[in-house]
C-alpha cells in the first residue's frame, strides 16, 4: 500500500473501489483517489494502483500558492519501489494538459483512433496499452498550474506559474515534494515532455540541479529548444533553412514531388538535409547580393524538392513559412496540410487564405482523446470530484522572458532558446543522457530543426554522445499511430533500460 499523507485525515467511499482523502483545512486541501487495477503485458500480469491526487504548492512566503494535480501508476508486483525507474511526464502548449501523452501512449489503458483520418463521434473505444513503460517503471502524468484540474489558489495570480522559468520552479517543487511523500529519493529518475514540454525539460533540468537533484534520463518528444527555428520572424533565415527538409518529406509523402517519389527515403533526407545548409542557406544569407543564376537555380530546385511552383517560390523569395507551406502544397485540390502531421489533410476554409484554417490532424483526433480521458477518469479511476478537466489552459500571457540575475525576471532579451539549459545540465552530470524523439512529419516542431538546435549546444563530443536520436514515420504525436507503439516501447524502453542501472 502506497505511503499515505501525513496530513489526510477524511476517508471517503467513492465509485470504483477507489477512495478519496481529504484534510480539514480548505487552504492545504488535498484530495486523492486510489484505485488498483491489472494489465498483460508479454505474457505477464503487471498489477499497479493508479493514484489520483493533488500537491499543494507554496509561494515565496511559504504559504499556499497552487494545486498542481498528477495520476501516478505504481507496480505493486515487481522489484521494489525504490530500485523502480520513475517517468515524470507531461505535455506542452505551454498551457496543455497531459492527457495527449497519458492516453495515447504513457498511461496502462489508451484511446483507439485511426492511423491517418478523422475519429468521427462517439463512442471512442479505450483499450489496454500493451505498449506502456509501467511493467519498468512508474509513471507520473503532471498538470502544470492552470491545466488538468491543477489552479492557483488564493490571492496568486496565474501569472506566478505561467512563464518559462517561473513554470520550471514549479515543477520542481512537485517534484521535491513527491519524492519526499513516496520515498523515492534514490530511485532512478527521468523527465519525459512533448513540444513545449521538452522546453520545460531543458529548463526543469537545470532547476532540479539547483535543488541537488540529478537526472538519469532526459526524453525529448517533438523537440523545440529554439524558438527562432520555428517563428519565420523577419530578417532571420535560419527557420526556412531548418524547416525545408520537412516540407520535403512532406510532399514526398503526398506524391506531389514533380520528379515522382524517391525510394529511399533516408537518403532523400539526407540529400535535401545538405543542400539546405548550403546551396538554399548561401543563396538566403546573400540577401539582395545573391547571384541571379544561383537565385534561379535554387527556385528550381526548391520546386522539385518541395512539389511548390517556381511562380510561387519567386514571389516569396524563396522564403516559404511553414504555414504558407501547408496552405499551398495543395490548394489545387481545395485542400490543406496538417500542422501537427501533415500527412492528415482536409479541406480548405478559405481557398485563397495565405495559411490554413484549421490543423486536419487536431479535428481529427481531439474529441477522441477529450472524451475517452474524462470517461476514463471517472469510470476506471474513480475521479469525483466537483472539478472539470482543462485540455487547455489559460496560458497566453506567458513570460517568454528569461529569469535574471538577482531575481529580476526580463520580459525582452531575444527569442527564447533554452539550448544552454540543456548543456548545462548535461555538463554538470556528464552521466545524463536525452533521447530526441522526432516525427518526421511534423511541421509544428521539425526534425532538422531540432538536430540543428543540438549542434549548437557546443558540447565536447564525450557530452554529444550522451544524445540518441530516434525518427518515426509520423508527425508530432507519433503514438497516435498504432503501427509505431512498438518502436516506442523499443526506442523509449531500451533508453530507460539502458539508463536506469537496471
Amino acid at each position: 500500500m502506497l505511503k499515505k499523507l501525513l496530513l489526510l485525515t477524511a476517508l471517503l467511499v467513492v465509485s470504483g473501489g477507489a477512495a478519496a482523502q481529504e484534510t480539514e483545512s480548505a487552504a492545504t486541501k488535498e484530495s486523492r483517489w486510489e484505485s488498483s487495477h491489472s494489465i498483460e503485458m508479454n505474457g505477464e500480469t503487471v498489477e499497479y494502483e493508479a493514484v489520483v491526487a493533488n500537491t499543494t504548492l507554496t509561494g515565496e512566503d511559504g504559504e499556499p500558492a497552487g494545486k498542481l494535480f498528477y495520476t501516478a501508476y505504481f507496480r505493486t508486483n515487481g522489484a521494489p519501489a525504490q530500485e523502480r525507474p520513475l517517468i515524470f511526464a507531461y505535455n506542452g502548449g505551454p498551457g496543455s494538459a497531459s492527457f495527449w501523452l497519458h492516453m495515447g501512449i504513457m498511461g496502462p489503458r489508451r484511446v483507439v483512433t485511426p492511423e491517418v483520418g478523422p475519429q468521427g463521434a462517439p463512442p471512442y473505444p479505450l483499450e489496454d496499452n500493451a505498449y506502456t513503460l509501467l511493467d519498468m517503471a512508474d509513471i507520473v502524468m503532471v498538470d502544470p498550474i492552470g491545466t488538468g484540474f491543477s489552479y492557483p489558489v488564493g490571492d496568486t495570480e496565474g501569472s506566478y506559474y505561467w512563464g518559462i522559468d517561473e513554470d520550471a520552479r514549479s515543477l520542481a517543487q512537485f517534484v521535491r515534494r513527491f519524492l519526499s511523500e513516496y520515498d523515492r529519493w534514490n530511485s532512478p529518475r527521468y523527465l519525459l515532455g512533448e513540444s513545449y514540454g521538452t522546453t520545460r525539460s531543458a529548463v526543469l533540468a537545470s532547476h532540479l540541479q539547483r535543488a541537488n537533484i540529478d537526472l538519469n534520463g532526459i526524453v525529448l518528444v517533438s523537440v523545440v529548444l529554439q524558438f527562432n527555428t520555428i517563428q519565420f520572424a523577419p530578417g532571420d533565415d535560419i527557420p526556412y533553412i531548418v524547416n525545408l527538409p520537412s516540407y520535403a518529406i512532406t510532399a514526398r509523402y503526398l506524391d506531389r514531388l514533380p520528379g515522382g517519389s524517391p525510394d529511399n527515403l533516408e537518403a532523400f533526407m539526407a540529400e535535401v538535409e545538405a543542400w539546405s545548409l548550403n546551396e538554399y542557406a548561401t543563396a538566403l544569407l546573400a540577401g539582395t547580393t545573391v547571384d541571379p543564376a544561383k537565385r534561379a537555380r535554387v527556385i528550381d530546385q526548391m520546386h522539385l524538392y518541395t512539389g511548390l511552383s517556381k511562380d510561387f517560390i519567386d514571389k516569396s523569395n524563396l522564403r516559404v513559412t511553414a504555414p504558407a507551406f501547408e496552405a499551398e502544397l495543395l490548394r489545387d485540390e481545395g485542400r490543406i496540410v496538417g500542422r501537427l502531421d501533415a500527412r492528415f489533410t482536409g479541406p480548405a476554409g478559405d481557398v485563397l487564405g495565405v495559411r490554413p484554417s484549421h490543423d486536419p490532424q487536431s479535428s481529427a483526433i481531439s474529441s477522441a482523446y477529450t472524451s475517452a480521458f474524462n470517461s476514463y477518469l471517472r469510470s476506471e479511476l474513480g475521479y469525483d470530484g466537483d472539478r472539470e478537466y482543462v485540455p487547455s489552459g489559460a496560458t497566453r500571457n506567458w513570460n517568454w522572458g528569461r529569469l535574471r540575475g538577482g531575481g529580476v525576471f526580463g520580459r525582452g532579451g531575444g527569442t527564447p532558446n533554452v539550448t544552454p539549459d540543456l548543456a548545462r545540465a548535461m555538463k554538470r552530470n556528464p552521466d545524463l543522457k536525452v533521447l530526441l524523439v522526432n516525427g518526421i512529419y511534423d511541421l509544428a516542431t521539425p526534425y532538422f530543426a531540432a538536430m540543428w538546435s543540438v549542434e549548437q549546444m557546443g558540447l565536447p563530443p564525450d557530452l554529444r554522445a550522451n544524445i540518441e536520436r530516434a525518427d518515426f514515420a509520423a508527425g508530432h504525436m507519433m503514438y497516435v499511430e498504432e503501427s509505431l507503439l512498438p518502436q516506442w516501447r523499443e526506442d523509449v524502453g531500451g533508453f530507460i533500460e539502458r539508463t536506469s542501472g537496471r
